[in-house]
């Protein structure tokens, strides 16, 4: 291979508070009126004063603490200054050099040792993405383009216009889509286990941005500028893909820009440094501007939020409130309940429904329902738990462990229509293919409503074929 992907990952959640960060509108903004959830604050009106949102902030640090971030006691809200019609003020309140939460790492499943051909092998590694930083922001108004009379314009939406968002950073950790793709859904399950967003795609409340880049693996390996392109460090520059909406359009993007990033490297160029957009019609990515370094957005303390000094016991209570996560749960079903990591692993991805197989175990026992006749239910029948109640339930897999009681003229009159209609199967039979019979004794099952005895019609087949 001749380049290693370098990736680093930015990602935006919008928290579902009641209220926007610094004022008291609405934040239950989506699919409302334009511009009617807005306030001398959230358009950015002179005299106007911000007020932290409380619970937001609080969200924020336990996303840290999942994410096992450390949380510094010292932290401050920034001004970031860039000009932009969807930003009113002319700069967002963000963070800049001490935010809420840093130093965390996420832990990846799926990656595969290979063999140095290539050939893969059943053994996993863990892999640890260091996560730099998780910071409290207030997100921007919402640009809409439309043609009205005939004329391309664009509109803006500030309805959205100071909705929290936290924000967060990995290191340059990533090595491929897949892996990219593993831990963006392993966030999302985490702040939907923790209760603070939905984390919704579709509705924006989840937005990623990777920063790609490719490392040589030849040492010699030099650009136009004479520079080396070194396979230790990191690569002299990198590549923005902003504001994608699913994990499938973040996988495209990452892979087309190794592609086009390859080919640049191949002619002895280096890469622009530089944001671009995915066009989903085309799979690709288009420029939108050279990239912004920290000092273009001239930050500087926030002047109308004084700085947060926290103190262990404030922390410790954010702990206390932390719920059991996915992982943790995962590993405790495998082994209080005997599953399959197979298993565990799907009725614990979202919470509702792990809270529910669990409640239905409790359930279950009373009327001798085993964990394993709750897991398969729910895992191949896939039942609506909203609608369904516990009782219900437990009273549908009590009803199908019942052996019905079989007519026997019924049963060899399915038999006898069961054989003529399989010739070949009855052939492989009389042939000394024994194993055939319990295809047989499948098809005759089909006919039954309610569970019978197997081992009856295996029987009655066997004595009919002899």
């Amino acid at each position: 291979m001749k380049y290693t992907p370098v990736i680093g990952l930015e990602v935006h959640v919008e928290l579902k508070t009641k209220s926007k960060m610094f004022c008291g509108c609405s934040a239950d903004y989506f699919g409302k009126e334009p511009n009617t959830y807005t306030c001398p604050v959230c358009l950015g009106l002179p005299g106007a004063l911000p007020v932290p949102n409380k619970k937001a902030i609080e969200w924020c640090i336990m996303i840290g603490l999942a994410l096992n971030c450390e949380i510094p006691l010292f932290s401050k809200f920034d001004r970031k200054n860039y000009f932009y019609p969807d930003l009113p003020k002319g700069y967002q309140i963000s963070q800049y050099d001490q935010p809420f939460c840093i130093n965390g790492f996420v832990e990846l499943e799926g990656v595969k040792l290979k063999h140095p051909e290539g050939v893969k092998l059943s053994v996993k590694l863990k892999k640890k993405i260091r996560i730099r930083r998780v910071h409290q922001e207030e997100d921007t108004g919402k640009l809409i383009h439309q043609t009205i009379n005939g004329e391309k314009v664009s509109l803006i939406d500030f309805n959205r216009s100071g909705v929290p968002l936290v924000e967060i950073v990995t290191e340059p950790d990533f090595e491929s889509a897949e892996e990219v793709k593993e831990y963006l859904q392993k966030l999302q399950q985490i702040v939907r286990y923790l209760g603070v967003s939905n984390a919704d795609m579709e509705k924006g409340e989840m937005r990623l941005e990777p920063n790609i880049s490719l490392r040589s693996n030849n040492t010699n390996t030099t650009n136009t500028t004479n520079k080396p392109i070194s396979n230790k460090d990191l690569p002299l520059y990198k590549v923005e893909v902003k504001n994608i909406n699913s994990f499938r359009f973040v996988e495209k993007a990452i892979d087309y820009e190794i592609k086009r990033q390859s080919e640049i490297l191949d002619k002895g160029e280096t890469p622009k440094q530089e944001t671009r957009g995915f066009v989903e019609a085309s799979n690709s990515t288009v420029l939108q501007r050279s990239k912004e370094e920290a000092a273009d957005y001239r930050y500087f303390p926030e002047p109308d939020i004084p700085p947060f000094r926290w103190n262990e016991s404030q922390i410790s209570n954010l702990k206390s409130q932390m719920p059991e996560l996915p992982d943790s749960k995962r590993a405790r079903f495998e082994q209080d309940y005997k599953l399959s990591p197979y298993d565990a692993e799907i009725l614990t991805r979202e919470r509702p429904l792990a809270d529910y197989f669990e409640n239905a175990v409790i359930d279950g026992k009373k009327f001798g329902v085993t964990e394993k006749e709750i897991t398969n239910y729910l895992i191949n029948k896939k039942p609506n738990i909203e609608e369904l109640l516990l009782a219900q339930l437990i009273q549908t897999i009590v009803q199908s462990s019942q052996i019905a009681d079989i007519d026997e003229e019924k049963l060899n009159e399915l038999i006898d229509k069961v054989l003529k209609e399989n010739p070949k199967a009855v052939e492989d039979f009389k042939k000394g293919k024994e194993s055939v019979i319990m295809y047989l004794v499948g098809q005759v099952m089909r006919n039954f409503t309610k569970r019978i005895d197997a081992e009856k019609i295996k029987a009655s087949l066997l004595a009919k074929l002899k």
